[in-house]
């Protein structure tokens, strides 16, 4: 279909939905490598204008990939709720926007109407929106998950805490994870990115984890961030495998790229969940996304990278996750240049997940050679918390020696948490307080020599033994 706008003498015509959405987007120079952005201000303004005319039933009607061609549009169009969109189907895009700001429509109702909700329609939405009507309507959305703790809840900012090492060394990762509990991280997950894919390596790593969250009963769980075969082969193998990680993109072409169909993701849940290893909750998967997989993986077909990443959120839904979260500056300037794209960026990604019923988080992160520095992080993680971000991540330094990128730290959470009021996940909450790590009044409490866990993990690190050594 044809979409016309016209502005004084100037009309501006786009080829299909695909297109309307693409030069609609905000500027960020990743669409501009695509190819698909608009050319000028006003034809973007124009593509906006004639967004906001467009029905949402027209995005169940003019599919941006085809259905037999690409497996994510037939999970989008399959598992779409037509009760739930029952009540928004009479809207245009802008009506949509409209109706999300009002304050009648609460938490309750856009929970109810959450799986009516396509990834196309709110990467649609979004495009009409300014920062802070994505940070006002993500603040109402409500997504709760649970595994060891209860994650999402209003009111509180859970933590990855993120304890990588290029060598996979033990005794670094495990001083790692002893620095971010001093600090109160870790309620979100114990989430580590390998340097090896090795088996025996990566079992190493589970088993270290666990032993610290058994030793010290942490409410919490672990998780590698490995291939999703290989932790389907080390659930195979009994290691205690609490999350199985993936990293997920919106087109089937970019999944294969990373080696992974839907099937394989149904396969590695049902394996989790067979292992039972949850008490609270049965939340069991983590997916992380990021603005530009696709098209780097040459896998866009002509969409926009904000489209194609709500489109990951559909995936991710479908599979009930405890987390999610998009890696946000991690792949270069070439999709977002500076750090205004990033926080543009971020508080989309952010936006669209919780409207689709999705608990998302975000890796507040940049490459050194993007035009983004510190006060761009700052200010994204500010916004973020203000808008309710289920989680960020907490890196020793908020600079990760293995992955080399900047990120966030275990002192950025506690700056949120201070400023936006934000308390940390309940189960976790009360064993921060029951070892003295945070007091009553939810303050990290200064830490001293005698305090248990420097008085154990000393111990742990001096014996601690990995497999191939008791073997």
């Amino acid at each position: 279909m044809v979409y016309r706008f016209s502005i004084g003498a100037f009309r501006y015509q786009f080829n299909g939905l695909k297109e309307l959405l693409a030069k609609a987007s905000p500027a960020r120079s990743g669409d501009c490598l695509a190819g698909v952005a608009a050319e000028t201000y006003a034809e973007r303004v124009a593509a906006r204008m004639c967004l906001a005319e467009v029905p949402l039933t027209r995005f169940l009607e003019e599919l941006l990939i085809p259905y037999e061609e690409d497996e994510v549009t037939r999970l989008i169009i399959d598992t779409h709720d037509k009760q739930a969109f029952s009540e928004i189907s009479h809207l245009t895009v802008g009506d949509f926007r409209d109706w999300l700001l009002i304050d009648s429509t609460d938490s309750v109702i856009l929970k109810h109407v959450a799986a009516g909700i396509t990834p196309e329609m709110a990467a649609a939405v979004c495009k009409l929106m300014r920062n802070q009507d994505l940070i006002l309507v993500a603040k109402k959305c409500r997504v709760i998950t649970a595994f060891r703790d209860t994650i999402g809840l209003p009111g509180r900012l859970s933590v990855r805490l993120q304890p990588n090492h290029p060598t996979d060394d033990a005794r670094g990762i495990a001083a790692s994870i002893l620095d971010g509990l001093l600090y109160g991280s870790g309620d979100a997950v114990i989430g580590i990115n390998p340097a090896s894919d090795s088996l025996s390596a990566m079992s190493d790593l589970y088993y270290l984890v666990d032993e610290i969250i058994q030793r010290y009963d942490i409410p919490t769980q672990s998780c590698i961030l490995t291939h999703v075969t290989n932790q389907i082969q080390l659930i195979e193998k009994n290691i205690p495998v609490d999350l199985v990680f993936q990293s997920i993109a919106g087109t089937e072409k970019a999944n294969k790229h990373f080696g992974i169909d839907l099937s394989l993701l149904h396969e590695a849940r049902s394996a989790a969940l067979s292992l039972n290893r949850g008490t609270v909750g049965n939340n069991v998967m983590y997916f992380e996304t990021g603005q530009g997989s696709a098209l780097s993986a040459d896998a866009n077909f002509g969409i926009d990278q904000q489209t194609c990443e709500a489109r990951a959120y559909a995936i991710a839904r479908h599979f009930s996750p405890l987390l999610t979260n998009t890696v946000v500056g991690f792949i270069g300037p070439e999709y977002l240049y500076d750090g205004k794209q990033l926080i543009r960026a971020g508080l989309e990604d952010h936006f669209c997940g919780k409207l689709l019923g999705v608990p998302l988080g975000c890796d507040v992160c940049y490459t050194n050679h993007a035009e983004i520095d510190q006060d761009d992080v700052d200010t994204l993680m500010t916004l973020l918390a203000a808008a309710g971000v289920t989680f960020i991540m907490g890196v020793p330094g908020a600079d990760d020696i293995m992955l080399n990128y900047q990120s966030t730290s275990f002192h950025d959470a506690l700056y949120l948490r201070k400023v936006m009021g934000l308390g940390v996940a309940p189960e976790f909450e009360q064993w921060l307080k029951r070892v003295n790590i945070m007091n009553d009044q939810g303050k990290i409490q200064p830490v001293e020599p005698a305090h248990p866990l420097l008085q154990g993990i000393p111990e742990h690190l001096l014996t601690f033994k990995t497999l191939n050594e008791k073997a």
